[in-house]
């Protein structure tokens, strides 16, 4: 057996029943059992028409999920403006406590200005200057002073005091609690 012998080249007579002319050994036929080559068994085709493969080819879409789907859109777009639009209107608020911030600066600057101008001019020196000066006024004298004596003494009277309504005596009595 030919086909047995491992250290052979290939030997294409092994694959076909014709026989060549070649320089190897002429193969005898014995009584080996002949593979039977499987047919190879056709596929069953069945044919469509255009429209058929057509038809299968488009997708068949569920009206309810195409529902809730557009629906889940808009909900997603609309969630995204309204964070989009917060945003700005955060921004917005920002820049006008920022600009508040510095016309409340500028104010107190002014302010503390204002405050220091009048502290300035109404210093005692600055008054009697303009007293005298623009008034024409003088220090008072002994003889523009009059004095005044009570023989009587002094007296303290002690008003009475007249029936409270119940809303003060509530009010006094809320006091009371606080002191």
């Amino acid at each position: 057996m030919a086909y047995e012998n491992n250290n052979a080249a290939y030997d294409l007579s092994l694959f076909d029943d014709e026989v060549y002319t070649s320089a190897a050994p002429a193969r005898e036929l014995e009584d080996e059992p002949v593979r039977k080559v499987k047919k190879k068994q056709k596929t069953k085709i069945v044919e469509f028409s255009e429209d058929d493969i057509n038809k299968a080819r488009r997708r068949k879409h569920n009206p309810v999920k195409l529902i809730i789907g557009g629906l889940c859109a808009a909900v997603v777009t609309f969630v995204i403006g309204a964070i989009i639009v917060g945003q700005v209107q955060l921004t917005e608020l920002n820049q006008k406590i920022i600009s508040a911030q510095e016309t409340l600066a500028d104010t107190q600057s002014i302010y503390t200005q204002n405050q220091m101008k009048l502290e300035a001019s109404l210093s005692n020196a600055e008054i009697e200057k303009h007293a005298t000066e623009v008034l024409g006024m003088t220090k008072a004298s002994n003889a523009q002073k009059e004095f005044v004596s009570i023989e009587s003494g002094d007296k303290a009277e002690v008003s009475a005091q007249k029936g409270e309504n119940i809303f003060t005596q509530f009010i006094e009595s809320i006091k009371n609690l606080w002191s």
